[in-house]
């Protein structure tokens, strides 16, 4: 009888220490449920057969947007939080048959951005103009939405500290873009700086420099979400 008791007892602490191991596995891992913090969407404009801006030396804005997309999706992550990207790869989100695919490519966009029902979304794009001389980052954010307003603030003013703008801008209410207004839930555009401005569009081809505009988009989104936290805690 006592063997019999002993022999049990032995068989629970030795599935305890294995339930304790491959918990502590999954947190190493990053993969731990509990220790995820919420679902991000990160739109790359155009794609396809649209390749947005064409800048200085060739550069498309298609191909700015993802490479600098990815870098954020990575950052989040890091942070523990779910990062998804709209548009994963250099084609748009439109079929190969549809008459209209700039418009079956952005209504594409907004059912998604509906169904995973994120924390929030912000979609990266590059700038253009007529004059050369004109760069910096810009943030967008829909004219009726306090939220927005509030996102874009986060992260403009992480834009122009971490790329250290010479002329920082602020962030900008926009009431004509369709992602802005066709959107459900909080939604920033993010135009990380000018494609027609020689020393912007050369920065912007390098790997660092697009780590250094997700890095601060991210921290941008982190200060963003802490006041919302901070704000629900008072409520309560």
């Amino acid at each position: 009888m006592k063997k019999k008791w002993l022999k049990g007892a032995m068989t629970i602490c030795m599935l305890c220490a294995v339930y304790l191991l491959s918990r502590e596995g999954a947190m190493l891992t990053g993969k731990s449920i509990t220790e995820e913090k919420g679902l991000i969407l990160i739109d790359s404009g155009h794609g396809g057969i649209d390749p947005g801006v064409v800048g200085i030396g060739g550069v498309k804005e298609k191909d700015i947007n993802l490479k600098i997309a990815k870098e954020l999706a990575g950052a989040l992550e890091k942070k523990g939080y779910k990062a998804v990207l709209i548009r994963k790869d250099d084609n748009g989100l439109y079929d190969a048959e549809s008459k209209n695919k700039k418009v079956q490519d952005m209504q594409k966009r907004c059912a998604m951005i509906k169904e995973e029902k994120p924390l929030l979304t912000v979609s990266i794009h590059q700038n253009s103009y007529q004059d050369e001389a004109v760069c910096g980052p810009q943030v967008f954010y829909y004219k009726d939405s306090l939220e927005g307003a509030n996102l874009a603030k986060c992260i403009q003013e992480e834009l122009n500290n971490r790329l250290q703008v010479e002329k920082p801008r602020t962030e900008k209410a926009n009431s004509t873009y369709y992602l802005l207004k066709r959107s459900e839930g909080v939604l920033n555009i993010v135009e990380t700086g000018f494609l027609t401005n020689k020393k912007e569009a050369e920065l912007l081809r390098t790997k660092e420099y697009q780590k250094k505009c997700a890095e601060a988009i991210c921290n941008g989104i982190l200060k963003f979400l802490k006041t919302v936290e901070i704000n629900k805690t008072n409520v309560v």
